[in-house]
Parts: C-alpha cells; sequence; structure tokens
C-alpha cells in the first residue's frame, strides 16, 4: 500500500453477472410506473433473439410491457385465423352488415381471447419447461397467475354478454361452448392425459364457423356443420406437423403429444390419414349443393397439394417438410374459406 493512501476494505456485494449469463431466472425493474417492482426475467438463452430484442425494446416502459403481455395472453396469432374464418363465413350465410360482422368478430375475440388467457394460467408449469414457451407473461413472472385467470374469465364474460346482447342468445351460447371447451376438454383434461388431445380437443378451434352462421341466421343447419367438419379435420394434420418440430419439448415438458407416445413414423401416417379425409370432407358442400364449380376446383387444388406435402412429410424424417406442411396449413385454411366467399358471390 502506497503511503498517504487510506486502505480500503474488501467489498462484500455479489458479483454482477452479464446479461446474457446463463443460469437462473434474473430479476429486472418494471419502470417507474410500477413503483420499483421487480419480475422475473428468463435467461437469454431461454428465448429465441426476437423475443430478446422485443424484450429489451419494451423494458423501459413499463405499461407498453404490460400492454403487450396482456396481449399475447389472448394469442393474437392464433385467434387472426379463427376470426378469418368467422368473417368469411358470415358472407356465406347470407348478407351481413358491417356492425353484425364487427360485434360478432370482437366477441369471438373476446371468447377465444379469455380461453387463451386461461390455457397460460393453467399450463404456466409446462410453458416454464419448454423454450418455446418460457417467456411467456405468466411463466416468466410479468403476470402473475391470478391476474391471467380473472382475465381470461372476465374476458369470456364480456364475450357471451356482448353477443346475447348485440347478436342474439345462439351465437354467445356457441361462443361460450368454444371457450368451455378449449378450457376444460382440451387444456385441463385431454393435453396431459392423451396423444389424441388435439383430435378430440380440437372440436374448440372449430366452433367459430358455427357461431358466424348463428349470428348471421339466427340457426343452425346441415350446411354449417361442413363448415365446423372441414377445420374439425384440418386441426390434426396442422398441429401434429408442428408437434413434430416441438417433440424433444414436449417430452421434456410431459406432454403426451402424438410423436412423444406413438413416435414420429406413427405421426407421418397420422399426418397422411387426416389429410385425406380433410380432402374428401372439403368436396361434401359441393356435393350438398352449398358451393359450385369455383370452391369444388379451388378444394382440389388446395387440398392436392397438401396431400402431396403430407406424402413428402412421410417419405423423410428431415424437419423441414414438416415446417413446410404447418406453414402451409395456415395458408390452407385461409385460402379455402376465402374461395368460399369467392363462389357464392360471383
Amino acid at each position: 500500500m502506497e503511503a498517504g493512501t487510506a486502505p480500503t476494505k474488501p467489498s462484500t456485494a455479489p458479483p454482477v453477472r452479464p446479461v446474457g449469463d446463463p443460469g437462473e431466472h434474473r430479476t429486472a425493474p418494471r419502470g417507474a410506473g410500477d413503483g420499483g417492482r421487480l419480475v422475473r426475467v428468463p435467461p437469454a438463452e431461454a428465448l429465441p433473439d426476437w423475443k430478446v430484442q422485443r424484450q429489451a425494446a419494451l423494458a423501459g416502459s413499463g405499461w407498453r410491457q404490460t400492454a403487450a403481455d396482456y396481449l399475447d395472453l389472448t394469442k393474437p396469432k392464433v385467434q387472426s385465423l379463427l376470426l378469418f374464418t368467422t368473417v368469411t363465413t358470415m358472407y356465406v350465410a347470407g348478407d351481413p352488415s358491417l356492425s353484425l360482422v364487427g360485434l360478432t368478430c370482437l366477441g369471438g375475440a373476446l371468447s377465444a381471447g379469455g380461453a387463451g388467457a386461461v390455457n397460460h394460467w393453467y399450463d404456466r408449469d409446462i410453458d416454464a419447461r419448454m423454450q418455446r414457451t418460457a417467456g411467456r407473461p405468466v411463466p416468466s413472472g410479468r403476470v402473475s397467475p391470478r391476474a391471467a385467470l380473472v382475465y381470461g374469465l372476465t374476458l369470456a364474460a364480456a364475450a357471451f354478454a356482448l353477443l346475447s346482447l348485440t347478436v342474439n342468445l345462439l351465437a354467445a351460447a356457441l361462443a361460450l361452448s368454444g371457450f368451455l371447451g378449449y378450457v376444460l376438454v382440451y387444456t385441463v383434461w385431454l393435453k396431459r392425459t392423451t396423444p389424441q388431445n388435439i383430435v378430440i380437443g380440437g372440436a374448440a378451434g372449430a366452433v367459430p364457423p358455427l357461431v358466424a352462421w348463428a349470428a348471421t341466421t339466427g340457426s343452425l343447419d346441415g350446411n354449417a356443420l361442413y363448415l365446423f367438419a372441414i377445420v374439425f379435420y384440418w386441426t390434426p394434420p396442422h398441429f401434429w406437423a408442428l408437434s413434430l418440430l416441438m417433440k424433444d419439448e414436449y417430452a421434456k415438458a410431459g406432454v403426451p403429444m402424438l410423436p412423444v407416445v406413438r413416435g414420429e413414423d406413427e405421426t407421418r401416417w397420422q399426418v397422411l390419414l387426416y389429410t385425406i379425409l380433410l380432402v374428401a370432407v372439403t368436396l361434401l358442400p359441393f356435393a350438398g349443393g352449398l358451393f359450385d364449380g369455383i370452391y369444388a376446383a379451388s378444394a382440389l387444388l388446395l387440398g392436392g397439394a397438401f396431400a402431396a406435402l403430407a406424402i413428402r412429410l412421410r417419405r423423410t424424417r428431415e424437419r423441414r417438410p414438416a415446417l413446410h406442411l404447418y406453414l402451409y396449413s395456415l395458408a390452407y385454411l385461409a385460402l379455402l374459406f376465402a374461395a368460399m366467399v369467392v363462389d357464392v358471390r360471383l
């Protein structure tokens, strides 16, 4: 020690860990607007790059982060396709006013969003163990489980009230059945108990066309059931393609998805089987007189491409065909329902 300098005490502060250092979940301030409250933030390596960048961009604004989290609870990406099937079905069923379309879509979004939020609440233990979902609002600690549950139930109640008061009681009851089916039948019962979870539970995702038909006509008939069946048979090949990509994560979390329980080869066979059934079901509305040639040609063309991708998936164990089929399935359903409107309106 040099003369004239005071002795220094060794620091007792804990070492500072770099932001990107792996390890346990860190805590970070939510911002001045949250009173300095700390929340758990998942380690950066547990999140995709775009989510890391998004969290960094939102970290300086507590209210923006909170708004983004509550929006994420409603699963808006999933909702977008459901709402598209709702709008197109309404224009197939009749000639609804813009206000009726808007109210029906708002009610459907509230109901589906409520189901998504309750799903976030119930599956928080599973989500925390999977890299793809570890950064979701509830497992990351940014939204409390109780808040997510209350939020989801509130949205569902608001959906029923809105639809019953401004549309009709049948549409409200059908939307509520979709909410209960997704939450109780799929999330609570089937998802953790059987590899057939998405087959049976997928009926909840096929409810929007029924809601739309009831909102437009005030009743249900066989034509509405055609559209319900299309979405019902579309769901397994769509979701099983994703589950092939996420097999290891589902296995780690203990979720009995088909590739985990029955293996990838059996899953590929099931994807092909349900794709063939889907193509057959899409031709029923044409055979029943609901649609004419434009729809029939579109259904055959789109279904043929779907089947070709399913055959390719069956013949290889590579990941890329599963990704291609998953992405195509999203475009397929949107284009098929758009073709319905074109066929009816021309």
